[in-house]
């Protein structure tokens, strides 16, 4: 009876197993859920609630409870455990997870401990055209009001982006959490995705992606992309189409819409792709011509010579500052 309760454990874990998306916003992970939703062996999709969900399981059992000198350390395991397996009980039976929140990459410690073979799968891109994506789609909603900002910092570009690459804004977290993750001792979990990398060459990203988490290879449509998942999210949230998937995979080469001091302030901050600084040989599926931090505003203010130009870069701000 022992031995058969002990499968039975075994096999409730996500027995067709689990892997993550996390990342920077506004880099590919909605896409890339769109494109293994493809898969019928595959459940992805955009931001999942599980890792909102897993930080108030956690708290509750923390120090600040009153209760949590009562749960042990194997009963703290075994509820974080079921939070997954409750979430997704109607699909892991049949399907490997791949659950996606901004969250996994300051979680990593966390997924090793319960998931020992989960992959991370981080989507990365260009720090300056994420704010330039941002402030596009939310120009393109002019007459509403976005629950993204608070009054005072929905005013101007210079307050969105200040907002938005705060320690706690939704870009300035995830980009400290990928930091983490990357030089990290768990490093070893991440599979980053270069967003050039996906949306230039994606047969070659997914097929990366396949063989670093052990999945079965799957020939996807980079042609016919279907998703409609995030409309009443992105509604309520105030920025209709912040979720939205365009029906061919491709890479659209624009000039930014950003003044050219934010433009200055957020290039060049790629640090996935800077020679000798992947110190822990993480992968990383990079494109084969990457172009993405060096187009579209080679001289972003005339009026400075190359000396000022070099010195506003020596003064620029660390993200998430």
């Amino acid at each position: 009876m022992r031995e058969l309760l002990q499968c039975s454990a075994k096999i409730l874990f996500m027995q067709n197993g689990i892997h993550f998306i996390s990342g920077l916003p506004r880099s590919g992970s909605t896409l890339l859920g769109a494109l293994l939703k493809q898969n019928p062996k595959i459940h992805g999709g955009m931001s999942s609630p599980v890792g909102a969900l897993i930080g108030r399981v956690q708290g509750a059992m923390g120090p600040r409870s009153e209760f949590s000198t009562l749960v042990t350390e194997t009963q703290r395991r075994n509820i974080l455990h079921s939070v997954f397996e409750g979430y997704y009980k109607d699909l892991h039976g049949e399907k490997t997870i791949i659950d996606t929140n901004r969250v996994w990459c300051s979680k990593l410690p966390l997924v090793a401990a319960l998931y020992p073979d989960a992959k991370v799968i981080v989507c990365v891109r260009d720090l300056v055209w994420i704010m330039d994506s941002f402030e596009r789609v939310l120009r393109k909603n002019a007459l509403g009001q976005s629950k993204m900002f608070q009054a005072k910092d929905a005013i101007t570009a210079h307050t969105r982006v200040s907002s938005l690459a705060s320690p706690g804004g939704t870009v300035g977290f995830a980009w400290n959490a990928t930091q983490e993750a990357f030089y990290g001792e768990f490093s070893d979990k991440l599979i980053v995705v270069d967003y050039e990398a996906l949306t230039r060459e994606p047969k070659r990203a997914m097929d990366a992606i396949y063989e670093k988490t052990g999945l079965p290879a799957f020939e996807h449509d980079f042609e016919n992309v279907v998703y409609g998942e995030g409309e009443e999210f992105d509604a309520n949230l105030g920025v209709p189409g912040l979720h939205a998937v365009a029906r061919q995979v491709k890479f659209s080469e624009r000039p930014t819409i950003l003044p050219p001091e934010l433009y200055e302030r957020f290039s060049g901050r790629n640090f996935w792709r800077r020679p000798g600084a992947n110190p822990r040989g993480v992968d990383v599926v990079l494109p084969t011509q990457a172009k993405d931090g060096q187009r579209r505003m080679p001289n972003p203010n005339p009026g400075m010579n190359q000396g000022m130009r070099m010195g506003a870069g020596r003064m620029r701000p660390p993200a998430g500052a």
